[in-house]
């Protein structure tokens, strides 16, 4: 089979090519090496893998008509990411996030409507303070430009599969870690604070949660699907184990060997109190279930920090 992967070199991208590879799939990655993830780390990410590389924009239609030749299926990871880091460019995540989907959906359209995997975000479903949170429910005030642009994102490909037929899978990532990972993320930030002995931030009172999903447990569902396309689904990838902030940095602490110093800070805009996922419909629909747990995952995460330095 040959797989695009839009965002290709990225975190989620770079490790779902490795597992396609390693099954026997041609790739081809389409990337811009946007400077949103160090391009340098970018290049490490795919330097080594069998790919065909395209340096490219998502909203270039020439980009997109090359990268799209052959495909049998495409994987559409690549956006701008980060809710506080949306905060400062809503413009650009809406170019970006937006506007490149509807691109690439104009682009499927012309080629019969190859199918599509789309990856949105937790982030849709706004601040609620009980879960978990199912595909059913109201998403109609994102709290972020980042979680606005995915649900609008979403939205554009429902009405794809509504005007013309376009078979898309939506899969709502919550809170992706591990190897690679941008080191502005959460986890990335918290580990290597650790191991230098710095204060990790508490943002607010420690009582917001999250449901962190390990990258292999993400690839396994973007794999799945590829191999299981659907005429339209909405999907949950989640483990459904939300975790507080402050049992978060105790966490990271254990899995680093440390005893953790905090410094208390008060809450950022744009974050929620909680995520929690029902992956009730994913488990129903393709046989996904989470299986790295927190503690395996940063365990897992810690080693690849620690071999990276050397």
């Amino acid at each position: 089979m040959r797989v695009l992967v839009t965002g290709g070199a990225g975190f989620i991208g770079s490790h779902l090519c490795e597992a396609l590879i390693g099954r026997g799939d041609e790739v081809t990655v389409l990337d811009n090496f946007d400077a949103a993830y160090d391009p340098a780390l970018k290049e490490a990410n795919i330097g080594s893998l069998d790919v065909s590389l395209i340096r490219g924009d998502v909203r270039d239609r020439d980009a997109l008509d090359t990268a799209l030749d052959g495909a049998d299926v495409v994987v559409h990871l690549a956006a701008l990411a980060g809710v506080r880091e949306s905060l400062k460019d809503p413009a650009a995540y809406a170019s970006v996030n937006v506007d490149g989907t509807v691109k690439l959906l104009e682009a499927l359209r012309d080629r019969g409507c190859v199918p599509l995997i789309f990856a949105s975000s937790s982030s849709v479903y706004g601040a609620r303070t009980g879960g978990p949170f199912r595909e059913t429910d109201s998403v109609d005030w994102p709290e972020s430009p980042y979680a606005a642009t995915k649900r609008s994102a979403e939205l554009m490909c429902h009405a794809a599969h509504q005007s013309y037929g376009q078979q898309v899978t939506m899969f709502r990532f919550f809170t992706v870690y591990g190897p690679r990972q941008r080191p502005t993320m959460g986890i990335a930030r918290f580990v290597r604070m650790a191991l230098s002995g710095e204060a990790i931030p508490l943002y607010g009172d420690g009582s917001s949660a999250r449901d962190y999903t390990y990258v292999d447990d993400v690839v396994r569902a973007i794999t799945m699907a590829v191999d299981k396309p659907q005429a339209e689904a909405v999907l949950n990838v989640g483990g459904s184990e939300p975790i507080r902030l402050d049992g978060l940095v105790q966490a990271v602490g254990e899995a680093c060997g440390v005893d953790v110093k905090v410094e208390h800070q008060g809450s950022q805009p744009g974050d929620v109190p909680l995520t929690w996922a029902d992956p009730s419909a994913i488990q129903s629909v393709l046989g996904w279930s989470a299986e790295v747990s927190l503690k395996e995952g940063l365990r897992r995460y810690v080693d690849w920090v620690k071999c990276s330095a050397g």
